[in-house]
């Protein structure tokens, strides 16, 4: 089994999709461990504030197969990929971590997320449901990245999920 950070987004009825992606994911995965939940502004256009969290889930799936899976579950609330990539949405899923996995290539599958050292809204819950998880490219913990964060820190902390 392989431990998973997942990051999860959305700006288009929020607490709706995030919930609902929660419950699929816990039936799918079993136990799964879920961040606060943060409010930012959207990055790359102008749109409603996203609400972001982290997810932890073992899995045996491997990336590419669990990528697809999480495809499939932004589908199926709503998720268009007809549209400009930055853009408001439904659900955004994304793998930031998958053990000590390195993957780039040729493929879209990143691991880990270049996105995960770069924005408080995916670094933040990242360090707060796995502190002591390594980055596999830095040898750092997500603790220790996030206190030496040095960007935008503009982050609103929203009610938990029920």
């Amino acid at each position: 089994m392989a431990r998973v950070l997942l990051s999860l987004g959305s700006n288009v009825e929020p607490r709706r999709h995030l919930d609902a992606a929660l419950a699929e994911l816990s039936a799918a995965f079993g136990r799964i461990v879920v961040s606060p939940t943060y409010r930012a502004a959207a990055v790359g256009f102008e749109g409603p504030d996203f609400l972001n969290l982290v997810v932890a889930l073992d899995t045996s799936l491997e990336p590419e197969a669990l990528d697809a899976w999480l495809h499939a579950l932004e589908a199926r609330h709503g998720r268009r990929r007809d549209v400009p990539r930055f853009s408001s949405r439904t659900l955004d899923v994304d793998i930031v971590l998958y053990d000590d996995c390195v993957l780039a290539g040729s493929n879209h599958l990143e691991i880990p997320r270049r996105e995960l050292l770069e924005h408080a809204f995916v670094l933040k819950p990242a360090s707060d449901v796995a502190p002591d998880v390594t980055h596999p490219l830095t040898g750092k913990t997500l603790a220790e990245h996030w206190r030496a964060f040095d960007g935008d820190r503009s982050l609103k902390r929203e009610p938990d999920h029920e």
